[in-house]
């Protein structure tokens, strides 16, 4: 690109951000964040951005953006793809199979562009970063869910600031649906641009992960569906374990990091927005926090009552799904997808038997202290950034990828597969999944999603309804789509009443976290188990003192960097 055409560029980028600022209604110490602007104005704000675009584009017509513009590269370029390995049985190769092949054909090929994968370990992803880092193999990309992680690798030099200007003549799409949705306020940290955002359709919910109990259990003992309150939870875990269905009813598993303690149903509301800004992000658990003792001492009770497994912390995640396919358990949650392993697994074991989806409510347990709170999406999917140590061809290859799924008909194939194959299109002219389907075009961990991720978070054809049908599982005895419908809807009116919560989001990198994330982790886990297993009577002192050691640990000046943030105006506020 001449010099005049990327100065050009760089004047439209000013207007284009001063829009959106002005657009947001922000004022010079706040950060205009997407949560906090309304659907009218989001429109707003795009029509104003959709004329500057037009603008822009009239007055530099002899560039031709988007890939009618692209050219093979003169000398082959080779980029790394990170892509999701979770160790999951009877999925291909994450690295190596036919659909990666199909992008090598279908795009590589075609721009001279050879596309590698690199598998990432879900449960450890800083970890397998920082080891591709350090033996130099790190992927052209770096992408992930939570920001905390993206500010720790911009804080290590990993990432390479992005150039707007150009990556939207690269890919055009991608970038106008950033715009349309009002998510580039979240593409800079420190005042630098860093980030593409994927999509997130249906963002305050979390409609495709469920909780899949033994229905048949529950009407041995006269329950018509799963408790809504802890009192009656509790006595109908109880009764569960005493006619002798099931031993350990709640199962159990070793934690991987902090995901399975989100304690956003213990929390108070409304919620104090301080608090939320310094211990309401999940990805370094709050050890201290009241809400987090909540939780804790909600396990503890658990296990206390037998009704968890007392080796839980040697059971990884195949062996708990496996405990619940052969009886051991009452309840498995997961992300659901037509074609399940553990769903399958279950119904092999269990011919005759009969599943349900605990459906979410907006029920206030005021006997056991929980509201119906939720984790509510970020407003956008997979983050993304670059390496630092790309060359700029790599980088250029790496958008240009992103855009080439981003199109409509290349993302269709991905997310379905092969008609005839995978799918055939049903009367409403929507694709319907091919139950049990076991040829060489068989689709990754919930139909390639870790592939095509990079672009959008779901598949999304036809209704909310329609969705949720064509994610359900498919090759089951029983068709769990109408429940799933309604856990939606169950969800939707939660986030309606004010319980859909948004973790906070910093624009600065705090150096507290790099240093001490990694051992606050691995000493959570250690805590966790001690606080899980003590004798009930001994719970709050040994809470606060675990709490004092967490703090002096490194959590205390994680915490402290985050108030000094939040009081100064750099971050996302409660909506």
């Amino acid at each position: 690109m001449n010099r005049p055409k990327k100065t050009a560029l760089r004047m439209f980028m000013g207007i284009l951000l001063l829009l959106l600022l002005t657009g947001c209604g922000a004022q010079e110490e706040d950060i205009p964040t997407a949560s906090n602007i309304s659907t009218k104005e989001q429109n707003t704000e795009s029509v104003a951005v959709n004329a500057a675009v037009s603008e822009a584009v009239n007055a530099m017509s002899d560039i031709v953006v988007g890939i009618e513009g692209w050219e093979p590269f003169e000398q082959n370029v080779t980029i790394k793809i990170p892509v999701y390995d979770r160790h999951m049985e009877d999925v291909p190769d994450v690295t190596n199979n036919y659909w990666t092949d199909w992008i090598q054909k279908n795009f590589g090929d075609r721009y001279n562009v050879t596309v590698e994968y690199v598998a990432i370990n879900r449960t450890d992803v800083l970890n397998e970063y920082d080891r591709l880092v350090k033996a130099g193999e790190q992927p052209t990309i770096f992408m992930e869910y939570d920001y905390p992680k993206l500010a720790q690798w911009v804080k290590d030099g990993y990432l390479v600031e992005l150039d707007f200007d150009e990556f939207m003549v690269v890919a055009p799409s991608y970038y106008q649906r950033m715009v349309d949705l009002g998510l580039l306020s979240y593409t800079s940290l420190d005042g630098k641009y860093y980030f593409a955002l994927a999509q997130r359709p249906y963002y305050n919910t979390d409609y495709a992960y469920a909780t899949i109990y033994r229905k048949d259990w529950l009407e041995q003992l006269g329950y018509e569906e799963y408790p809504d309150n802890w009192a009656d939870e509790r006595e109908m875990l109880l009764r569960v374990k005493e006619s002798g269905i099931c031993k350990y009813p709640c199962g159990g598993k070793a934690i991987a990091g902090s995901d399975v303690d989100r304690n956003y149903q213990y929390r108070s509301f409304p919620l104090d927005e301080e608090n939320w800004a310094c211990y309401g992000d999940y990805a370094i658990p709050a050890l201290g926090d009241e809400a987090n003792k909540k939780l804790l001492q909600r396990e503890n009770e658990k296990y206390n009552l037998g009704l968890i497994e007392p080796n839980y912390d040697k059971i990884d995640e195949e062996t708990a799904r496996k405990n619940f396919a052969t009886g051991k358990c009452l309840y498995y949650q997961g992300y659901m997808a037509p074609d399940l392993d553990w769903v399958n697994d279950f119904y092999e074991h269990n011919p005759n038997g009969k599943l349900a989806v605990k459906i979410t409510k907006n029920v206030t347990d005021r006997e056991g202290g929980t509201v119906p709170a939720l984790r509510a999406n970020n407003p956008f999917g997979m983050m993304i950034g670059f390496s630092s140590t790309a060359s700029k061809e790599q980088i250029k290859a790496a958008w240009m990828y992103m855009e080439w799924l981003t199109q409509e008909e290349n993302l269709f194939t991905m997310q379905w597969g092969i008609e005839g194959e995978n799918y055939t299109l049903g009367r409403n002219g929507l694709p319907v999944q091919t139950a049990d389907y076991d040829g060489e075009c068989r689709q990754g961990y919930s139909n390639n999603k870790d592939y095509w991720t990079i672009t959008i978070e779901a598949r999304n054809a036809g209704s909310i309804e329609d969705i949720i049908a064509m994610a359900a599982p498919k090759n089951a005895s029983q068709d769990l789509t109408s429940e799933l419908v309604e856990n939606y809807y169950g969800q939707l009116e939660v986030a309606e009443a004010g319980y859909a919560v948004f973790d906070c989001n910093f624009a600065v990198a705090f150096s507290s976290v790099s240093k001490y994330q990694a051992t606050l982790l691995e000493l959570y886990k250690e805590y966790r188990n001690e606080l899980t297993k003590c004798d009930t009577k001994r719970f709050e002192s040994l809470y606060d003192e675990l709490a004092e050691q967490y703090a002096e640990a490194g959590y205390g000046d994680i915490v402290a960097e985050r108030r000094e943030a939040y009081r100064a105006g750099q971050s996302t506020k409660l909506k």
